[in-house]
C-alpha cells in the first residue's frame, strides 16, 4: 500500500511527532512537497505532504493561520511538516490551533532532519508500493494464464474474480452472459446486458464504467472492427494497480481465446460448407461422415433449412407498402431493441443464430454462399426461434418511426429469409428448393422472413399480388372492360358470377338479378371478344384468376 502518515511518523530515522490532527494520519501521502510561499495552493494536486520553516508566514498570528490551513486543508493536503529551529525554535501556538481546529495533520520535523530525507522517505515508498503491485501484477498474470489454459474461459473468469476480490463476467457477440465467477454473480451480469450492448456500438477495443450495487467496468474483446465478446468486472471499489494489471492480463488472454476462436470458427465454416454440399448432392452417408462430432447431432434429427438475402432498404419498403395486404408483420406488443448490424445484416443474422445455439447447446450450420447466408438449425430449437424473433425486431425497427443519422442515404441493406419445412439429411434438396420458394415470395411481399409452410397452408391469391401478375391479368381483361365502359352491358360482373358458380346457369343469373338468357348471350359475348372459348378449363382458370388479381380488398 502506498506510504501514510503514520508511517512516516514511525520512520525511526525521521524522528517526526504529531502536534495536531492524530485521528488521521492513516491517509495516503502522495508526495512530499516544500513551499514557502504564503499560498502555495494553486501548485497543489492534492494528497501532499506539505513541508515549510514559515520563512514568509506570520505563523504567530491566528487569524493568518487560519486562513492558510483552511485554504491547504480546501485544497487536498494531507499534512503539514513544520521545521523547528529554522525561523522559529518550537511551532507557533496559532498554528497547532489552527491545524487542531481544521483536523489537519501537523507534523513537527527537528532541526537534523532534512526535508530531503522525508522526500525520499515518500518516494521509496511510492516506488516500493508500485514494485509491488508491478511484481503482484505479473504474479496475477501467470495465474490468469495457467488457469486459462487448464479451465478455459471460466477458469479465467475465476482466477480474476479472486485476484479483484469481486466478480467476473463474459459476454458473447450478442451481449448474453456466457459465464460468471462466482456463480451468485449471473443475475448481477444478467442486469448489464443493455450496457453490453450500447458498448459494442463502439468501436473495439473500447470499455466503461457502471454504477450501481458495486463499481462494474465493461471491456469489449476482440481486434476487429466489431467487439466479438466482452468482460465486465465489478469490485466494490475502483482497482488498484496490482488489480489493473490483472483486468489488462484477463483482457489479453481473452481476445486472444476470442481470435483463436474466430480461425477455429472459419475452419468449421469450411467444414460445414462441404456437408452441406454433400447433403445437396445427396451424399447423406459420405455428410455424416465428414460432420462426425463438429455437426453430427444435427442431422440426426429434423433439421430446417435457411436461406437469407440482403435487399436494398427501399426496395425492401416499397414491396411492402405495395402488399400491406398480404402477410404483413404484426406490431411488436413490446420495444424491441435495433439491432446493431453495422451494415452487415446477413453477419447479424449469423451471429443471433450461432449465439442462441451456443447457449442452448444446439449444433448448428451457417455457411456463408456469395451474397447468401445458409443455415442448417434444429427444428424446434433455439436457432430457429431466434431467427424469427430476429426477423420480428427488424420489422418492428422499420415500422417504428426514427430519425436517420446524419449523412445516412436510408438505402441499407435488409434482410430476407426463406425458411423450409422440416426435413432430414435425404431431404435437404428439397428442403433447399422449399428455403428459396419461400425466399422469393419474402422477397416479393417485403417481408423479413417467410416459412414454406405458411405457403403451403394457406390460399394461392396472396401469390397473385405481384405486378407481373396485375399487368396480365389488366391486359387479358382490358377489353371487358372496355366493353362494359360504354354501358352496353356487364360483362366483368357477369363473367365473375358465372364462374364463381361453376358455370350454374340459374344460380350466376339469380346472383345478377338477370334471366339466364340474358346470361348465356354475355358469355357468348364474352367469348367473341376475348376469342377463347369457355369450356376450356385452362381458359376458365387464367380468367378466375385474372378477376382475383385484380379485385379490391372486400370485394
Amino acid at each position: 500500500m502506498p506510504p501514510t502518515l503514520a508511517s512516516l511518523v514511525h520512520h525511526s530515522a525521521l524522528k517526526l511527532t504529531v502536534r495536531a490532527g492524530e485521528d488521521r494520519l492513516d491517509v495516503p501521502v502522495r508526495w512530499a512537497h516544500v513551499s514557502e510561499l504564503a499560498d502555495p495552493v494553486p501548485y497543489m494536486e492534492g494528497g501532499e505532504l506539505l513541508l515549510i520553516t514559515a520563512l514568509k508566514l506570520d505563523a504567530d498570528d491566528p487569524d493568518v493561520m487560519r486562513r492558510y490551513v483552511k485554504r491547504l486543508a480546501g485544497a487536498g493536503v494531507v499534512g503539514l511538516g513544520f521545521a523547528v529551529g529554522v525561523n522559529y525554535e518550537e511551532i507557533p501556538k496559532a498554528l497547532v490551533d489552527a491545524a487542531g481546529e481544521e483536523g489537519l495533520p501537523l507534523l513537527e520535523v527537528p532541526r537534523r532532519t532534512p526535508f530531503l530525507a522525508i522526500s525520499k522517505a515518500v518516494s521509496a515508498a511510492i516506488a516500493a508500493d508500485q514494485y509491488r503491485a508491478v511484481t503482484a501484477g505479473f504474479a496475477a498474470q501467470r495465474e490468469l494464464t495457467k488457469q486459462a489454459l487448464s479451465g478455459g474461459p471460466e477458469g479465467l473468469l475465476t482466477a480474476l474474480a479472486g485476484q479483484v476480490d469481486g466478480w467476473a463476467a463474459l459476454y458473447d457477440a450478442s451481449g448474453a452472459v456466457v459465464a460468471t465467477a462466482p456463480d451468485w454473480a449471473g443475475r448481477r451480469a444478467a442486469r448489464l446486458t443493455p450496457d453490453v450492448e450500447r458498448l459494442r456500438e463502439r468501436p473495439a477495443p473500447a470499455s466503461s464504467v457502471v454504477g450501481g450495487e458495486d463499481r462494474v467496468e465493461l471491456h469489449s474483446l476482440g481486434t476487429g472492427r466489431r467487439p466479438r465478446a466482452a468482460l465486465a468486472v465489478g469490485t466494490a471499489g475502483a482497482l488498484g494497480t496490482a488489480e489493473r494489471y490483472a483486468v489488462h492480463s484477463a483482457i489479453a488472454l481473452l481476445t486472444l481465446t476470442t481470435e483463436r476462436s474466430r480461425s477455429l470458427h472459419a475452419a468449421e465454416q469450411r467444414i460445414g460448407a462441404a456437408v452441406l454440399g454433400m447433403l445437396l448432392a445427396g451424399e447423406s452417408d459420405h455428410a455424416r461422415a465428414v460432420a462426425g462430432d463438429l455437426y453430427g447431432e444435427l442431422l440426426d434429427a429434423p433439421f430446417r433449412l435457411i436461406i437469407a438475402e440482403s435487399v436494398s432498404a427501399s426496395a425492401g419498403r416499397a414491396h411492402a407498402d405495395g402488399h400491406a395486404r398480404v402477410g404483413a408483420a404484426a406490431p411488436a406488443k413490446t420495444p424491441v431493441a435495433v439491432p446493431d448490424v453495422s451494415g452487415d445484416p446477413l453477419g447479424g443474422l449469423a451471429e443471433v443464430v450461432e449465439s442462441a445455439a451456443a447457449r442452448a447447446g444446439e449444433s448448428v450450420l451457417v455457411v456463408p454462399d456469395g451474397e447468401r447466408l445458409v443455415v442448417l438449425a434444429v427444428d424446434g430449437g433455439a436457432a430457429v426461434a431466434a431467427c424469427g424473433d430476429y426477423a420480428v425486431v427488424l420489422e418492428a425497427a422499420r415500422t417504428a418511426p426514427r430519425e436517420q443519422p446524419a449523412g445516412a442515404t436510408g438505402d441499407e441493406d435488409e434482410l430476407v429469409v426463406g425458411l423450409s419445412a422440416p426435413a432430414g439429411p435425404i431431404a435437404t434438396r428439397a428442403a433447399y428448393k422449399q428455403a428459396e420458394q419461400a425466399l422469393s415470395v419474402a422477397r416479393r411481399r417485403g417481408r423479413f422472413l417467410v416459412e414454406h409452410e405458411e405457403l403451403a397452408a394457406g390460399s394461392v391469391l396472396p401469390l397473385l399480388a405481384d405486378d407481373a401478375v396485375r399487368a396480365f391479368a389488366d391486359g387479358l381483361l382490358r377489353a371487358l372492360h372496355e366493353h362494359d365502359a360504354t354501358g352496353r352491358g356487364d360483362l366483368v360482373a357477369s363473367l365473375r358470377a358465372w364462374l364463381s358458380r361453376h358455370g350454374q346457369w340459374d344460380a350466376a343469373a339469380a346472383d345478377l338479378g338477370v334471366h339466364r338468357h340474358t346470361l348465356r348471350y354475355r358469355m357468348r359475348r364474352v367469348e367473341e371478344i376475348l376469342g377463347r372459348s369457355l369450356d376450356d378449363a385452362d381458359v376458365r382458370m387464367e380468367l378466375w384468376l385474372a378477376l382475383k388479381a385484380t379485385t379490391a380488398p372486400g370485394e
